[in-house]
């Protein structure tokens, strides 16, 4: 059973899905700037590893409320 989660989307061009497949944690980034990327990962804390480092809390102290809720939608997978 595939489970599908929505992290954000902004428009058609700029969102994030994350599927679960048994063990494997499949991210698909699109964004208008560098296409589409996939990454897979073995565990929920290496994804929130990369999470971590994606968004890092510093770009986002003007807008907090965006940034908890791209994490909540993260450990929420």
């Amino acid at each position: 059973m595939i489970k599908k989660h929505e992290i954000y989307k902004k428009d058609k061009w700029n969102m994030m899905t994350v599927e679960v497949q048994g063990r494997y944690i499949i991210l698909r980034e699109i964004s208008d700037q560098w296409g589409e990327e996939t990454h897979t990962f073995m565990s929920r804390p290496a994804l929130m590893q990369w999470a971590e480092s994606r968004f890092p809390k510093e770009e986002y102290e003007d807008n907090m409320e965006e940034w908890r809720s791209i994490m909540a939608a993260f450990k929420g997978v």
